[in-house]
C-alpha cells in the first residue's frame, strides 16, 4: 500500500513540479516584477521605512484588521522560517548540488513581487465582520471577490488543497524534525516528543490567531538573529574561501557536479528542479497562503505588500544562504548526507560545540512557530469552505497529524507536501496573473500619492 502511494505521489508530482509548473511559477513572479516596476527593487528604501522603519514613527496603525502588520509578518515568517531554511536548503543542495542555490535565490528575487501581491491582495479583498471584528482573508477571498462570483469553485479548491497541504507542510513535516531534535539533543524518545508538541501548539493555536502572533512577535526575531550570529561567525572564520563558496554556486547553477566522496553528483536540472521546489518550500513565496495571515494586520494594501516583500528576502537571501555558505564552506557535502542532519554536521564542524546546539535550538524553535501558523492557514481555508464550524474539530485533527508527524518516518510525508505545495500554488499564481493590472494600478496611485507628498514638501 505504501509502495503504491509512493508510486502515485512520484508521478503526481513529477507532472505538478515539471517544467510547466517552474515556468507558471517563476514566470508569475518575473511578469509581476515586470508590471509593478521592478517595485522590490527600485523602492526598496522605502519599503524598508514603511517596514520595519515605522518601529521608530509614532505613526499608527488604524486601517482595520485584528494584529499590527508586525504581527502578521511575524505570524507569516513564523511559517516560512521553518524547517525549510535548514534541512529544506540541505537537502536541495545535497541532490542538486551548490548550484541549487542560485536558483533558490532566483526564485526569491522574482518571489519578492509574487509575495508582495499575495500581502496586498490579502488586505484589499479581506473581509471583516462588523459585529465581532474578526477578519477574513486570504487567497480564497481575492479570488472570488476579485476575479468574480463565477471563480467561487476555484477559491473552493484552493481552500480544499491549503488545509490538506497544512497536515503536510506545516504540521507532520515539521513534527518530524522537531521529534527527531529532541531524541539526538536529548535522547526523548519520539512519543513523548509527539505529546509535547502537541501541548506546547494547541495551547497557542486554541487561543486563536491573536495568540499566535503574539507568540510569533516573541520568538521569531529572537531564533533569527541567533541563527544568522551563529552563521556569520562561521563565515567569517572561513572568510578566505567566501570568494570560492559563491563561486561554486554561480558555476555549478549552469554546469553539472561530479560525484566526490558521498555525494552522487548532480546535474543542472538537479539544481533547477530542487533550488525552485525548496525555495518555494522555504519562503512559500506563489504558495498564496501567507496572504491569510497578512489580510489580518491594521495596515493598507501597499504597505503590507511591502512588509510581504521584506518577508521572502529575509527568509531566503538572507536565512536560506546562511545555511548554503556554512554547507558549502564547510565540505560536508561530500559525506553523502542530507536533510537536517547536513546542516548539523556543518554547523558542528565550523562551530564545534556551539555550533550544533545552534541547528538543534533553531530546528525546534523553526519547527514549532511553522506548526503555529499554518494550523491557522488551514483552519481559515476550510472556514471559507465549511463554515465557522469546522474551526475547532480542524484544530484538534491538526494537533492530532502534529503527532503522527512525529513519530512517522519523513521520506513520505516530505514527498506528498511537495505535491500539496504545488497543486495549491496553481489556483494562486492564475489569480495572481489576472490581478496583476489592479495590483499595477493600486501600485501606481501609492507612487503618484507619494511624489506629491515629496513634492509639497520641496515646495
Amino acid at each position: 500500500m505504501v509502495d503504491a502511494l509512493l508510486a502515485f505521489n512520484s508521478w503526481l508530482n513529477s507532472i505538478v513540479w515539471g517544467p510547466p509548473f517552474m515556468i507558471l511559477l517563476v514566470g508569475t513572479g518575473l511578469y509581476l516584477t515586470i508590471r509593478l516596476g521592478f517595485f522590490q527593487f527600485t523602492h526598496i528604501g522605502h519599503a524598508w521605512k514603511q517596514t520595519f522603519g515605522r518601529f521608530f514613527s509614532k505613526a499608527a496603525e488604524d486601517e482595520g484588521g485584528a494584529i499590527t502588520s508586525f504581527q502578521a509578518v511575524a505570524s507569516a515568517m513564523a511559517a516560512t522560517i521553518g524547517v525549510g531554511n535548514i534541512a529544506g536548503v540541505s537537502t536541495a543542495i545535497a541532490l542538486g548540488g551548490p548550484g541549487a542555490v542560485f536558483w533558490m535565490w532566483l526564485t526569491a528575487l522574482v518571489g519578492m513581487a509574487t509575495k508582495y501581491g499575495e500581502a496586498s491582495l490579502g488586505v484589499k479583498y479581506r473581509e471583516i465582520d462588523p459585529e465581532t471584528g474578526e477578519v477574513s482573508g486570504g487567497v480564497m477571498y481575492y479570488i472570488e471577490k476579485g476575479l468574480g462570483p463565477k471563480w467561487k469553485p476555484v477559491a473552493i479548491i484552493y481552500g480544499l488543497l491549503a488545509g490538506l497541504a497544512a497536515f503536510g507542510i506545516g504540521c507532520m513535516v515539521q513534527a518530524n524534525p522537531f521529534a527527531h531534535a529532541f531524541e539526538t539533543g536529548f535522547g526523548v524518545p519520539n512519543w513523548v516528543s509527539g505529546i509535547i508538541v502537541v501541548i506546547a501548539t494547541g495551547l497557542v493555536t486554541l487561543g486563536g490567531i491573536k495568540r499566535i502572533a503574539k507568540t510569533a512577535e516573541r520568538i521569531v526575531p529572537f531564533m533569527a538573529i541567533v541563527y544568522i550570529i551563529g552563521s556569520l561567525i562561521i563565515i567569517f572564520m572561513n572568510i578566505s574561501n567566501l570568494g570560492w563558496a559563491f563561486g561554486q554556486i554561480f558555476y555549478y547553477a549552469f554546469n553539472p557536479i561530479a560525484a566526490t566522496g558521498g555525494f552522487a553528483g548532480a546535474g543542472v536540472a538537479a539544481a533547477v528542479r530542487y533550488g525552485i521546489a525548496r525555495g518555494i518550500f522555504s519562503n512559500e513565496a506563489g504558495l498564496g497562503a501567507a496572504s491569510i495571515v497578512h489580510a489580518q494586520a491594521k495596515n493598507t494594501p501597499v504597505r503590507q505588500g511591502m512588509w510581504g516583500m521584506w518577508e521572502t528576502f529575509i527568509d531566503t537571501i538572507v536565512i536560506c544562504t546562511m545555511t548554503s555558505l556554512v554547507i558549502i564552506l564547510t565540505g560536508v557535502i561530500t559525506t553523502g548526507t542530507t536533510g537536517a542532519e547536513l546542516a548539523s554536521s556543518a554547523f558542528s564542524q565550523g562551530l564545534p560545540g556551539p555550533g550544533g546546539v545552534i541547528v538543534l535550538v533553531g530546528l525546534i524553535l523553526f519547527s514549532y512557530t511553522t506548526m503555529l501558523t499554518w494550523n491557522f492557514y488551514g483552519e481559515k481555508s476550510w472556514e471559507y469552505i465549511f463554515g465557522k464550524g469546522v474551526v475547532v474539530p480542524y484544530r484538534l485533527l491538526f494537533l492530532a497529524f502534529l503527532f503522527v508527524g512525529a513519530i512517522g518516518g519523513l521520506v513520505l510525508i516530505w514527498d506528498i507536501a511537495d505535491t500539496l505545495n504545488g497543486l495549491m500554488a496553481a489556483p494562486n499564481l492564475i489569480a495572481l496573473l489576472v490581478l496583476a493590472t489592479v495590483l499595477a494600478k493600486d501600485k501606481k496611485d501609492y507612487v503618484d500619492e507619494l511624489r506629491k507628498k515629496l513634492s509639497a514638501k520641496i515646495e
